[in-house]
């Protein structure tokens, strides 16, 4: 494209929704997760490749499972991970990062025995997108082929006017 237009710079940029089969933790139910994957390549004197996705994670409140008497609230949450790496890297792998980073992942279809496993296991597991994304990064941080990264987790709060946010960026 760069040598076609004659440009000394020439920039590239696609998103699409990319879906992954996932078995439910109990039934074993098999239903597809969908993710936004995004790539942008830009090739000047040098090339550079930046991969992403944004993966749908469940967190729940470690405050609220504190001070509550009942249990806590919990809210559905996105992890934003873009990255750039001297090898390839597969969609699969950083969404299990994600995944990881999150009181539990999520799922698109549950049976009642797999809502209380996954209920159950949010309530051990709580994060703050503090949490969340600090254990992406740390992930991010122990592989060798990614040599810079951003993450970023947004939790749509259930009982507040207002999102919680978290993000940390690997300096190059």
């Amino acid at each position: 494209l760069r040598q076609k237009l004659e440009a000394r710079k020439a920039l590239l940029e696609f998103s699409y929704p990319y879906f992954i089969t996932k078995k439910a933790p109990v039934s074993g139910i098999e239903s597809y997760l969908d993710v936004d994957c995004h790539f942008r390549a830009e090739k000047g004197e040098t090339f550079s490749l930046e991969v992403g996705v944004d993966v749908p994670i469940h967190t729940l409140c470690p405050c609220s499972k504190e001070i509550s008497k009942y249990g806590a609230h919990n809210q559905r949450a996105w992890a934003k991970i873009r990255i750039r790496s001297t090898q390839p890297v597969w969609i699969e792998e950083l969404v299990e990062m994600a995944e990881k980073g999150a009181s539990t992942p999520l799922y698109s279809l549950l049976k009642r025995p797999d809502e209380k496993c996954v209920t159950e296991m949010a309530y051990e597991n709580p994060r703050f997108v503090e949490d969340a994304v600090r254990e992406i990064a740390l992930q991010l941080n122990g592989d060798p082929r990614i040599d810079w990264y951003t993450v970023t987790v947004e939790s749509e709060e259930s009982i507040h006017n207002h999102n919680a946010f978290a993000t940390v960026e690997k300096e190059v």
